[in-house]
């Protein structure tokens, strides 16, 4: 948490859960996990099989849910998977072949600056979730 981090005023919209600069308020923390905890798994159910980067992206939600994980952490995880639960998507998700991009290019980038908090255990657990949505 940071030492400036102000609660937030008024209902947080869509923008606010994935703007960087707020990602560390309480209040867009619990709407994020909020989100993330209804809609995470159904969407991954839906595209799974049509994403490559399925594994890497639950990996950071298992790290996420990690009580072990810093709190900083998970906001910032939190928001990047709130961003792939959201509908709203800087390209929309129905696009053929492209739709995803974006959600790659964010579940990468937070993989690139906290990969260290996802461990092994975080790993391998998606692999077996992976393993079962598949099926």
């Amino acid at each position: 948490m940071t030492t400036n981090a102000k609660p937030a005023s008024g209902p947080i919209s869509p923008e606010d859960a994935i703007d960087p600069s707020r990602a560390l308020l309480p209040a867009v923390q619990r709407v994020n996990e909020v989100r993330v905890r209804a809609g995470f798994w159904p969407k991954v159910g839906r595209v799974a099989a049509r994403i490559p980067f399925a594994n890497q992206m639950i990996s950071v939600y298992y790290a996420a849910r990690d009580p072990e994980t810093p709190l900083a952490a998970k906001g910032v995880m939190m928001g990047a998977l709130a961003y792939f639960v959201l509908p709203l998507d800087a390209i929309p998700d129905i696009l053929a072949g492209i739709g995803f991009t974006d959600d790659a290019a964010v579940i990468t980038a937070v993989i690139a600056t906290l990969g260290a908090n996802i461990r092994k255990r975080h790993r391998e657990a998606a692999e077996r979730a992976l393993e079962r949505l598949r099926r």
